[in-house]
């Protein structure tokens, strides 16, 4: 157990460092493919709790909308103007600090432990590039399915460990991507998931209404080139780069 605790604060000190300015997020978020993948994310939010120009959706819980781990750049930033509370959290004041002001209410804390809110106090929650960084991603996900409210969805993201071009290099061999101890970033990942392993959590977490969405299915062809598809990724999700998945707490689950 001791061992485990100081494995996940060297993550966690890890992790700080490559990320804690702010800088790392800004970096990548405007590129294409991850473009698509928040837009992705955007919507399948949008579709779980409303789109602001009609009010909310059928259904869907009131409450405030919270991101976990947005860096500087929150998911809720692509959106058009919600009308709910948004609430953005991360470990980094300092990456915090570079958001918009006054559009979120910013708040810090550690995902490793216990969420500081009440229970069924939230609508939706955006987790986005995150549970690939935690040792317990079981842990964050129950803490999340608590602080939801009845009905309330969680859309995250996390990169896929058996993409299309990774099945083919461990077929020959070679390890995914996801699993490379000696990649710049990539050996931050602790916990990669596939599309199945990623909706046995989610229902295990107790989330119902499961879906997987992807950005794209691709191909490297050396020197920086891909060649990426989007339509193999709307047929084919568990083969994409970026797994999205949306999920909702059942409604009338007063636990």
């Amino acid at each position: 157990m001791i061992g485990d605790v100081s494995a996940a604060a060297a993550a966690r000190e890890a992790n700080s460092r490559c990320y804690d300015d702010g800088r790392a997020t800004l970096a990548y978020v405007d590129d294409p493919y991850h473009a698509a993948r928040r837009r992705l994310i955007g919507a399948a939010l949008l579709a779980a709790v409303g789109d602001p120009a009609t009010g909310d959706g059928p259904g869907a819980p009131a409450g405030a909308l919270l991101e976990l781990g947005p860096g500087a750049r929150s998911v809720f930033d692509g959106l058009p103007r919600l009308r709910r509370p948004t609430v953005v959290a991360d470990l980094s004041w300092s990456a915090l600090a570079q958001a918009p002001a006054g559009r979120h209410h910013p708040v810090q804390l550690d995902v490793t432990r216990p969420l500081p809110l009440a229970d069924r106090s939230v609508a939706g929650v955006v987790a986005a590039e995150l549970i690939e960084h935690l040792y317990h991603p079981g842990a964050l996900l129950a803490e999340i399915a608590r602080v939801l409210r009845p009905g309330g969805a969680l859309v995250l993201s996390t990169p896929n460990l058996a993409t299309l071009q990774d099945r083919f290099r461990f077929l020959f061999g070679r390890s995914p991507r996801q699993v490379d101890p000696m990649h710049r970033y990539l050996h931050l990942h602790i916990r990669p998931f596939t599309a199945q392993m990623l909706r046995r959590m989610l229902r295990a977490a107790g989330f119902v209404e499961v879906s997987i969405r992807s950005n794209y299915v691709g191909v490297h062809l050396g020197r920086d080139r891909w060649l990426q598809s989007r339509l193999l990724a709307r047929l084919f999700p568990g083969l994409g780069g970026s797994l999205v998945a949306s999920a909702r707490r059942p409604w009338g689950d007063g636990g």
